[in-house]
């Protein structure tokens, strides 16, 4: 075979596998673009498994016969400032969860003669805490819709939540608001909570802590 022939037989075999990859195209594009099918029923197993032991260590974090006292702050009834309440609550090796737990029983309200901070029906939606000291808070968008307007409420929301968790746990620093777990400016126009904020003790009204009234016994 000379030269000349072979690059014809080399022209037409290329020629011929372009046809064939022109037909078969469309359905190796459809087959591409094609959702995933299920998972095995080994790997489905396997990541049933990892989330129930995650499920497992977060409930286990939480030692119920454990309690300890913490801080919440509510508003003054003459709404000169915030003033704490003590409260006893779950003890829990998490940090995160812990903080969840304070935030929980600060939208909960006051057991004593305080004013509550936080609007009705607000509820924690998250939290976690960074390296460097940041716990950030998710709540979800009662925090920011429910406030009754106005700078100085707005002010006492936002620093019952920052005072509350800063002073009850040393190793917080700062904390970050979060919204439906979305950043923003601020929760009514008045107080930036786009960063971090340390807390604001000057808020905090002269007067001793108010104990929360113990638990009625059960008959």
């Amino acid at each position: 075979m000379n030269p000349r022939q072979a690059d014809v037989l080399t022209a037409l075999g290329l020629l011929g596998l372009v046809a064939t990859v022109g037909l078969t195209a469309p359905r190796w594009s459809a087959l591409l673009r094609s959702p995933a099918g299920p998972p095995e029923p080994e790997e489905a197993a396997v990541a049933e498994s990892a989330a129930s032991a995650a499920e497992a260590d977060r409930a286990g974090a939480a030692d119920p016969a454990r309690r300890i006292s913490v801080r919440l702050y509510f508003e003054a009834a003459d709404g000169a400032g915030l003033l704490p309440e003590e409260r006893d609550i779950a003890f829990s090796h998490d940090l995160a969860l812990q903080i969840r737990t304070v935030v929980e029983e600060l939208a909960r309200g006051p057991a004593s003669g305080l004013l509550p901070t936080l609007p009705a029906g607000t509820r924690v939606l998250e939290v976690f805490v960074q390296p460097h000291g940041v716990a950030c808070v998710s709540a979800s968008p009662e925090l920011s819709s429910g406030l009754p307007g106005g700078s100085r409420a707005e002010l006492l929301t936002v620093y019952s939540i920052v005072n509350t968790i800063v002073t009850n746990f040393p190793a917080v620093s700062r904390v970050q608001l979060v919204v439906n777990d979305q950043l923003t400016a601020s929760l009514g126009g008045h107080v930036d909570v786009s960063r971090p904020l340390p807390p604001d003790m000057t808020l905090v009204a002269l007067a001793a802590p108010v104990p929360s009234p113990s638990p009625s016994p059960t008959p």
